[in-house]
């Protein structure tokens, strides 16, 4: 049992961590409110590439919640402040519950679709859905956020949270979201139907990825105070991109020529927001911005 006397009270409720925590403990939502029933009729009209496009991406954000849900439990062995400890609970929690909604999307509406087209079922985990860089990427984030465990230092904590949270968080799941509701939002393209459940849910899972996108980004800026260089960060994500840039813009070369956004506009997507966030975390004339706006869609 760890206590410190030398603390007025048991939690820093100023604490950035803790603020997180309280926001998303006002901001709870259950991925089994969402109603999915126009989606799955949409997708049974979609157009054959349209349709596996689609499938992919669903996918990969699946497989990938899954992913980061298990790669955060070091971080929760590592982390002692009490703030710190109640927010990961909240991340780790949000992420179950991610993956939670695209298990049930795929089954209730990708599923049910195929049934409707005639078409055999798919898995959300079948290999056609991944390309090489994918795996890479994921495999690559695991063994950083274990190695924690092993060698807690702040070079291993700062190449924990570019991967996890800069990069798959901030800007490879940012990306995707982009993608996903410019394509699918309400103000769609002609061609391309409304999918209200998919983009409702994409909404609640950005609001609590500002949370985590804002908190590794803190985290980050504190070691850059601390002493890490920034030149480790930038070698760190650029090393990275060229993942994220073979995983954004896979299944798109199929449909060239189909409405939707296209692989030039996703990049430079990622690219912005690449820009963005290192700005935020290495130049101390900037602030990190509040969660609304770190996954604001532009």
């Amino acid at each position: 049992m760890h206590l410190d006397s030398t603390q007025p009270a048991l939690l820093d409720r100023e604490a950035r961590s803790f603020r997180y925590y309280r926001n998303a403990v006002s901001r709870h939502w259950d991925p089994s409110d969402i109603d999915l029933i126009a989606d799955r009729e949409a997708l049974c009209e979609m157009e054959p590439p349209v349709f596996d496009s689609l499938r992919g991406a669903l996918a990969k954000f699946g497989a990938g919640e899954q992913a980061v849900t298990t790669d955060l439990a070091p971080l929760a062995v590592v982390l002692k402040r009490p703030e710190d400890q109640a927010f990961i609970t909240t991340q780790l929690y949000e992420e179950a519950k991610h993956t939670d909604f695209f298990d049930r999307y795929w089954r209730e509406v990708v599923n049910e679709a195929e049934a409707e087209r005639g078409e055999p079922q798919t898995s959300p985990q079948a290999d056609r859905w991944y390309v090489p860089e994918y795996i890479e990427l994921f495999d690559r984030t695991e063994a950083a956020m274990t190695r924690l465990l092993s060698e807690d230092t702040l070079e291993t904590r700062a190449n924990a949270y570019c991967h996890y949270h800069l990069v798959v968080e901030g800007i490879l799941a940012q990306t995707a979201y982009y993608g996903l509701q410019q394509a699918y939002g309400p103000d769609t393209y002609a061609a391309l139907p409304t999918l209200p459940g998919l983009t409702t849910g994409l909404a609640k899972i950005r609001g609590d990825e500002g949370r985590h996108v804002g908190f590794g980004m803190a985290k980050l800026k504190a070691l850059v105070t601390e002493g890490v260089a920034p030149s480790f960060l930038h070698e760190t994500v650029g090393d990275l991109l060229p993942l994220v840039n073979a995983i954004t813009t896979d299944g798109l070369r199929s449909r060239e020529g189909l409405p939707g956004p296209d692989s030039a506009d996703l990049t430079a997507y990622a690219a912005r927001k690449h820009t963005e966030r290192m700005t935020q975390i290495v130049d101390g004339d900037h602030e990190i911005p509040d969660v609304e706006t770190l996954t604001a869609l532009d």
